[in-house]
């Protein structure tokens, strides 16, 4: 938790910076990221909820508008599914392709992610699994 607090911290005083160019106010975020020691859950916790949007419409352990991450992670473990794959919008949904209209908008922002963010989102969203 402390971790998080020093980021949340850290990230927060750059972004409050105006005059600061958003090239070099990322490349410090990404240096402080990396500069505490988080594992690949955690960071995927923090883009879930931050940059991500993803609490927009999924919780943990309760389907909100989207499935729960505990249905997300149960499903694509059985199936032997590739999360990353459908985040890139490389894959077909699994869980909920009825769904599928109303997360296409998101996927756009996914799409934009580094390979490591998506793993890392994946690492947070098996993480969940009791």
């Amino acid at each position: 938790m402390k971790k998080f607090i020093v980021l949340a911290l850290a990230i927060g005083a750059l972004s409050s910076c105006k005059n600061n160019d958003d090239k070099a106010t990322e490349k410090i975020k990404k240096e402080v990221a990396t500069s505490v020691d988080f594992s690949p859950a955690e960071v995927g916790k923090i883009i879930f909820e931050g940059k991500g949007n993803c609490t927009s419409c999924h919780n943990v352990d309760s389907k909100l508008i989207g499935p729960s991450l505990q249905d997300i992670a149960k499903i694509y473990k059985e199936k032997n599914g590739n999360i990353i794959s459908f985040l890139k919008g490389e894959s077909e949904a699994i869980v909920d392709p009825s769904q599928y209209e109303v997360m296409a908008a998101n996927l756009a922002i996914t799409k934009t992610f580094t390979d490591t963010e998506l793993q890392a989102i994946e690492a947070y969203t098996y993480s969940t699994l009791k």
